[in-house]
């Protein structure tokens, strides 16, 4: 039975909190109603001393999760790209949230090593370093591989972290299930599908072949991106605990002093970056979701290298359309269009007003574009456009939660690099390029000869499964016939005529 073990774990968490402050800030968080908040503090009280002190120098929630270990920071850092969830107060603490653990020694990162690949290291490596980066789930070391004598990092797991993970998560989810139970106020915020979403995304990250998966995968999109890097995956030396790139060197995106004296162009970085993660999210719906200053270097030629790819964001593709419609609304300030989108989209219940919505959006985007050029900030738009469209009826969707948190991480970069950036000057050619190629005629033929060629791989089996969906139905089939088998090609073209002749009727 866990249940003894996941009181016990709560109550030291409960007692961690209360010791740093945190608990105000948590129970403020998640709008506890006052008979909660006298529980709850009331049976942590009296066991404060078994809570850990943390840093008092960070904030109350960063020094509680801190002192209480890896689980809980990566739970922060998560629920960080989770406003919606927490609230902001809460996720700006959690946003500066520091992934520094001390490491554990070499020779344990050494037979980790060897246990997973199946070759001791000294065979597969010529060089082996002390940890450079140590992190909550994993550490990473330079290495030199001895086969080729080229330079990698390799980035293992801690030994034991599963586990250590699986017992906090159990813990997570009895945390959950009592506050379903005792507060019912904060069923909205769907306690149970948050802490899914961190096994997820924890599950994900345990395993480093995912990892490097969508490393190769974040690479291949944008090898033709100038100016941007991604190091290539060591395959032969990668698995489950284990992930292998190329080594590169480079600057750290905060170190401006370093970069000036390096003689790159400050403006131009910032311009880029910001381009590249629209370009990323527009175009391939599949961006870096934790592109922060430590996770991006600056190379000896000006390219700009992302590392740590434990946390990726994808979105479809309508929804990449949708999200560019809304951007370029405002952009143009048309914001009746706008609002029209959200309607087609189904993000706004149908029963509301359109153009009380539109007047709504345009309260959101009128103050901003009024706003000196340094201070227009495309997340803060974002982030009012999502206020907005909550009181309208507008569900939560995550995936444009972590777009937006995202945004806020990368308008940091680009405006450190960069003070006086105007945002949308940089954003607008990315956004019109893309609505330019996704939505208007092109768009619209590339479209249908999809359908088309979707009609031509199934256009075959049509009459098979007509005949076994009435059967299913208990109506009498007909009797066969000898019927003229048509071409895939002829389907295929008559379904593009059939799609463009009701494209031309919705018209």
């Amino acid at each position: 039975m866990r249940g003894p073990h996941n009181i016990i774990r709560l109550i030291r968490t409960g007692a961690t909190l209360e010791r740093t402050g945190a608990m105000v800030v948590v129970l403020d968080a998640f709008a506890a109603p006052p008979l909660l908040r006298a529980v709850i503090r009331g049976i942590v009280w009296p066991f404060q001393w078994l809570g850990f002190r943390g840093d008092p120098a960070m904030p109350p929630a960063t020094r509680a999760l801190t002192a209480l270990g890896p689980a809980y920071i990566k739970f922060g850092q998560i629920l960080s790209t989770r406003p919606d969830v927490v609230g902001d107060v809460l996720a700006v603490q959690l946003r500066v949230l520091q992934d520094r653990l001390p490491p554990f020694p070499v020779a344990q990162a050494k037979a980790e090593v060897s246990r997973d690949l199946g070759f001791p290291v000294d065979t597969l490596f010529s060089a082996f370093s002390e940890p450079v980066a140590a992190a909550s789930i994993a550490q990473v070391h330079r290495a030199r591989v001895a086969e080729t004598g080229e330079d990698v990092a390799v980035k293992v797991l801690r030994p034991g972290i599963e586990r250590a993970f699986r017992k906090d998560i159990d813990a997570f989810y009895f945390a959950a299930r009592a506050i379903e139970l005792l507060s019912p106020a904060a069923r909205r915020l769907r306690p149970m599908d948050v802490i899914a979403h961190f096994d997820g995304v924890v599950t994900g990250e345990l395993d480093l072949r995912l990892e490097a998966s969508a490393a190769a995968e974040f690479a291949a999109n944008t090898a033709g991106d100038a100016g941007f890097a991604v190091p290539p995956v060591k395959w032969a030396l990668s698995g489950r605990r284990v992930m292998t790139l190329a080594w590169v060197e480079g600057l750290g995106a905060a170190d401006v002093a370093q970069i000036d004296a390096a003689g790159h162009d400050r403006p131009a970085l910032a311009t880029r970056v910001l381009q590249l993660f629209l370009s990323h999210a527009l175009r391939d719906g599949f961006f870096h979701g934790d592109m922060h200053q430590g996770n991006l270097k600056i190379g000896a030629d000006g390219q700009i290298i992302a590392y740590d790819f434990g946390i990726m964001g994808r979105i479809d593709a309508y929804t990449r359309r949708v999200y560019a419609e809304i951007l370029i609304g405002f952009i143009r300030k048309d914001y009746r269009r706008v609002a029209e989108v959200h309607f087609e989209a189904g993000y706004v219940p149908p029963d509301r007003d359109v153009d009380e919505f539109a007047r709504a959006l345009r309260a959101v985007g009128e103050p901003i574009f009024g706003m000196d050029a340094s201070r227009i900030s495309m997340a803060r738009l974002l982030a009012y456009l999502f206020e907005v469209t909550e009181r309208f009826g507008m569900e939560t969707r995550t995936e444009l939660i972590l777009l937006q948190r995202t945004m806020v991480v990368v308008e940091g970069v680009a405006r450190t690099l960069d003070p006086h950036i105007n945002i949308w000057k940089v954003a607008r050619p990315v956004v019109e390029d893309y609505i330019k190629d996704q939505i208007g005629p092109k768009a619209l033929l590339r479209d249908l000869v999809q359908t088309a060629r979707v009609l031509g791989r199934f256009g075959p089996r049509l009459p098979a499964l007509a005949e076994a969906a009435l059967v299913r139905l208990s109506i009498p089939p007909v009797p066969p016939v000898r019927r003229k088998r048509w071409p895939p090609v002829v389907i295929a073209l008559l379904g593009a005529a059939a799609g463009a002749a009701a494209v031309w009727l919705l018209q």
